[in-house]
């Protein structure tokens, strides 16, 4: 692989998942700052890396990264994990605010119709827009097979750190919308896959008495 130095604004954290070809990894989607194109960074070990190495959303990393070969869609690439470092944090204060918005809105696609156009020509497969008629759906998960699970937490690496197996969130959060300047949209429906909302109902469970 030709790996070669990006530096990624990271807006997307994807919850933990277990497998048996990479063990559990994280997917981390964001922008390539000087190509101001959106990638996508898989798989990422992410809880196995060195405390100085565990980036929040909106952090921006240095990392040697390359082309996945076995990956068609143009975003995704791999990445030396050891390579990476944390330049920056924009949180939510006026100027780093500010930063954040101009590396992200000159990415803005013209609406999710409009990228899935594109995907069936060049496997557009990531960015970002703005929807309107946005709803917040919350149904059961299809129950995880718990011996599957076990058995890729139980076939890590000797070498891999120890660590409990991430809980399984037994329900899947979702968004509703249409698109915008998009008169045929027939509107769309799309999973939430972020870590943080996994963690959200982890600490909701216990802060409130009823599962409503």
């Amino acid at each position: 692989m030709n790996f070669e130095t990006k530096r990624i604004l990271v807006t997307v954290k994807a919850y933990p998942n277990p497998s048996r070809k990479y063990g559990e990894t994280v997917c981390v989607a964001g922008i390539d700052i000087d190509a101001q194109k959106w990638i996508r960074l898989y798989p990422i070990p992410f809880r196995d890396l060195d405390e100085d190495k565990k980036f929040k959303k909106y952090t921006i990393i240095e990392v040697k990264a390359a082309k996945a070969t076995d990956d068609k869609r143009p975003e995704s690439y791999k990445i030396d994990a050891g390579s990476i470092r944390q330049i920056d944090y924009l949180d939510t204060k006026k100027d780093k605010w500010k930063r954040r918005k101009e590396i992200v809105l000159p990415t803005t696609d013209k609406s999710f119709c409009d990228i899935q156009r594109q995907n069936l020509s060049t496997k557009k497969s990531l960015g970002v827009f703005k929807p309107k008629n946005v709803d917040f759906l919350c149904c059961p998960a299809t129950p995880k097979d718990e011996k599957a699970r076990e058995s890729c937490y139980a076939q890590l690496s000797f070498f891999d750190k120890k660590k409990k197996a991430i809980e399984a969130i037994p329900y899947e959060f979702r968004y509703q919308f249409f698109c915008n300047d998009e008169p045929s949209c027939p509107g769309h429906n799309l999973m939430i896959i972020d870590w943080e909302i996994g963690q959200a109902f982890r600490d909701w469970r216990y802060t409130y008495k009823t599962e409503e």
